[in-house]
């Protein structure tokens, strides 16, 4: 357990939260019903993660050694606020940033409750007219408790995410808005997650579980307490969002927040030296990016029209390119030509790094086609491919994510494509057939750990089995052989053998030997992969 906070354990903070929103992300959109209720909250808060999660692995990579706690924490900070969305993305970069200001002096206990609470004020600050049963709420209430510890690291972690938990389920008794509906506060919800990610990072655990996301009500009633907000937004809603990164000094904001104040709602401004990230609601979009450029020089202008979003979106699916198309994510480039052979388009990923939503949804862009389907073949891209689907479903791309855990299943799902079916059909048939696949790999291990096997050695050759470990071996051909034996044991018509890079030779002849002795009956395919991570893929159907 850790006594100090240091880089790494910020780097494993923004995964966590990445991971940790990613599974929230369709539930939190859910909730959104404030400001305005247009069910985007979680994946704003998403994206803004992604972001920031993204600019301390650069910040990593950058570094010979490894960066010091403050560069790494200015990272996280600098790369939300540049990839903020929305109201909620804006205030979370503040929060991150005011988290880094402490931080460059340390990450002691104490330090860590200063910036608990530097996090806290710099929210308020950043909104033009904070409301008490939202996301600034629950990080003053985790902040407070935070401050009223004595202990280390990991108490001082936990107490915080403890307190947003508590201060979350009370936000609908200080917003009529949510009890009305029924639900808590979305952004406030983004941030527990967020800071439990943080308590786990600190006490070296797996992510927590979800929270309890309402009161009293289970998924139906949270379903039906919904009807009737209308999404976008209804009357009494400014027309349109706008929000765009500004360079200007410092201090020209003043007279900026005062003027985006008289032009609409939902006015945050989040930044500082020189950089700001701004949103604000308004009827007169060109207003709010006039006043900007009195200020200094606005970039990366998005404007969102929310009485219309709908149509357009309805527009784009009319106009858009016919046809259908698959893409597949793979890391090897033998693979992405077996793929492209069974007819689809490849987005070769980099083992070391995932694709994250912008490149994935530009990925689908480039097949130019109206249905796609995505084939991700490895589970941690689950959460960016679904924020990617949510942006091309608004484009008009109509769009099947099948959560394909391995490549041999996507190829068992390439085998039974045919663009001639109806898309639903033809998705149906590929998700079957991806199901029917089950899937096994090599690894190898890169230091002591406990396993499902039991604890494995630096070196130690991992036998996984639908993602689990299975067997722990010393060698590639008597890990897989005994990984093959236990999958043919339960059955199976086809076997495949993707080989990764630099496999001894022979290793194939030796598997298929051994499938042809166990089961006569099983055919057996070889493919020369050349994926990094895996020295071996097995997939039986």
């Amino acid at each position: 357990m850790l006594d100090t906070l240091d880089a790494p354990t910020v780097r494993t903070w923004s995964r966590l939260a990445l991971t940790a929103l990613g599974q929230a992300r369709e539930e939190i959109d859910a909730l959104n019903v404030y400001p305005v209720p247009d069910g985007d909250t979680g994946t704003n808060l998403y994206l803004t993660v992604e972001a920031a999660a993204a600019a301390v692995e650069r910040c990593f990579a950058e570094h010979a050694g490894e960066p010091d706690l403050a560069a790494a924490a200015a990272a996280m900070a600098r790369g939300a606020l540049v990839g903020a969305r929305g109201n909620s993305g804006v205030i979370l970069a503040q929060l991150l940033r005011g988290m880094a200001e402490v931080l460059a002096r340390g990450g002691d206990p104490a330090l860590l409750r200063q910036a608990l609470q530097r996090a806290a004020e710099a929210a308020y600050q950043a909104v033009a007219e904070p409301v008490e049963g939202t996301l600034l709420t629950v990080a003053a209430e985790a902040a407070r408790a935070a401050a009223g510890t004595a202990g280390g690291l990991a108490e001082t972690a936990d107490t915080a995410y403890r307190a947003a938990r508590t201060a979350l389920m009370h936000t609908p008794e200080q917003l009529d808005v949510l009890a009305e509906a029924g639900v808590v506060d979305a952004g406030g919800r983004g941030l527990v997650a967020v800071l439990g990610a943080l308590a786990d990072a600190v006490a070296g655990q797996t992510p927590m579980g979800p929270v309890a996301l309402r009161q009293g009500l289970g998924a139906t009633g949270l379903a039906e307490s919904c009807e009737g907000h209308e999404r976008p937004a209804g009357p009494g809603h400014p027309a349109f969002e706008v929000i765009y990164l500004l360079d200007a000094p410092d201090d020209t904001l003043p007279a900026l927040r005062a003027r985006l104040g008289t032009l609409g709602d939902s006015l945050v401004v989040g930044g500082g030296d020189g950089l700001w990230s701004v949103h604000v609601h308004v009827d007169d979009a060109g207003a709010a990016v006039e006043a900007a450029l009195e200020a200094g020089r606005p970039h990366r202008i998005r404007i969102t029209h929310f009485a219309e979003a709908a149509a357009r979106a309805g527009k784009r699916a009319r106009t858009a390119p016919e046809g259908r198309a698959v893409l597949s994510v793979v890391s090897g480039t033998g693979l992405a030509e077996l793929c492209e052979q069974a007819g689809s388009a490849v987005l070769l990923a980099d083992p070391d790094r995932p694709p994250a939503s912008a490149e994935l949804a530009e990925a689908v862009r480039r097949c130019a086609a109206r249905e796609v389907v995505l084939l991700l073949n490895d589970p941690e891209l689950r959460a960016a491919a679904g924020a990617a689907a949510d942006q091309l479903r608004e484009e008009g791309v109509r769009i099947a994510v099948l959560p394909t855990r391995s490549p041999v299943q996507g190829l068992a799902a390439l085998a039974v494509h045919e663009s001639a079916r109806r898309f639903d059909e033809d998705v149906v048939a590929m998700t079957s057939a991806a199901g029917a696949t089950r899937y096994a790999e090599l690894a190898i291990a890169e230091g002591e750990s406990w396993t499902m096997a039991g604890v494995c050695q630096a070196g130690d050759v991992l036998g996984l089995i639908d993602g689990d470990v299975a067997v722990i071996g010393t060698g590639l051909a008597e890990t897989g052989a005994v990984v093959l034996s236990r999958m043919l044991a339960a059955g199976g018509e086809l076997v495949t053998l993707v080989l990764g890079e630099g496999v001894p030779a022979g290793l194939a002849e030796e598997l298929v030997a051994l499938a042809r002795k166990q089961r006569p009956e099983v055919d057996t395919v070889v493919f020369e992969g050349g994926q990094e991570a895996a020295p071996l893929l097995i997939g039986v159907e």
